[in-house]
């Protein structure tokens, strides 16, 4: 018997409630949304944009902070208090994370999780460091990678420096850190809007216990279905279909539910 049938074998028979994540990805205090991390454009402000998500039955936001600054302790502060004041749903921060004391600075103006990348690459025992300071449900590894052939190279300073990780090994030395979820961004995908990457989803999802969030390529609500169903993925993330206004969060799980999707209400 192969691997992924022994995969397969062990894999749950009860689908558990999925998540539906809006993210917003902010660059000098404006959401803006690219193709394949390029190709930035406005998509409004990250604060009035969480609001009216939080307001259509958003299950968490993500932030991610892309900016380029010298204070980013003190930026990222200064959004997750704002986010805070205005919103009544869980979110996650990050951008520029690299020491407990980012994290505690986070936690302290009202995030409930913040999201390390690239300082973890760099510096694996971080993840040890956040997950026994704080606990593992606020730590959560984003993973931003490529496809070249049938290997998939992890990539760090917002996609665009590859790295010698592979996103599988990285994965399962991410969760054995103490990391509480991962975050995966096909970067080949994102922007697309021809779907999730389902095939590297469902392999993640039989390597690791702890829940994946998928990002990259969500343009329809099929996308969405096979992301959970064939990807095996607790979370789908999109940013453009929502900030655009091309799929709406309600009519989204709607029409998740209607097709037997568990969906948090």
């Amino acid at each position: 018997m192969n691997k992924e049938s022994l995969f397969q074998i062990s894999k749950p028979s009860v689908m558990l409630a999925k998540r539906i994540i809006p993210c917003l990805d902010v660059k000098d205090g404006r959401t803006v949304k690219g193709i394949n991390f390029e190709q930035l454009r406005d998509a409004g402000d990250p604060v009035e944009l969480g609001k009216i998500y939080s307001d259509q039955g958003a299950d968490e936001l993500v932030f991610l902070d892309i900016s380029a600054t010298l204070e980013k302790r003190k930026t990222l502060g200064a959004l997750a208090d704002q986010v805070a004041k205005h919103l009544n749903i869980p979110f996650t921060i990050g951008g520029g994370i690299a020491s407990p004391l980012d994290l505690e600075t986070m936690l302290a103006n009202g995030a409930d999780k913040v999201s390390v990348n690239s300082a973890a690459v760099k510096n694996p025992g971080l993840i040890d460091e956040l997950a026994k300071s704080f606990g593992s449900q606020c730590v959560v590894v984003a993973i931003d990678a490529k496809e070249v052939g049938s290997h998939w190279t992890v990539h760090v300073s917002g996609g665009s420096i590859p790295t010698d990780r592979e996103l599988f090994e990285w994965a399962r030395e991410v969760e054995s850190r103490g990391a509480g979820e991962i975050l995966f961004t096909s970067m080949n995908h994102d922007g697309t809007k021809k779907g999730f990457a389902i095939k590297a989803l469902y392999q993640l999802s039989c390597q690791v216990n702890i829940p994946i969030i998928a990002s990259g390529g969500a343009g329809t609500i099929e996308h969405f279905e096979q992301v959970f169903t064939q990807g095996c993925a607790d979370a789908g993330l999109a940013a453009s279909i929502f900030h655009y206004g091309e799929i709406s969060i309600p009519d989204l799980k709607a029409n998740l539910i209607q097709r037997g999707i568990p969906i948090r209400t």
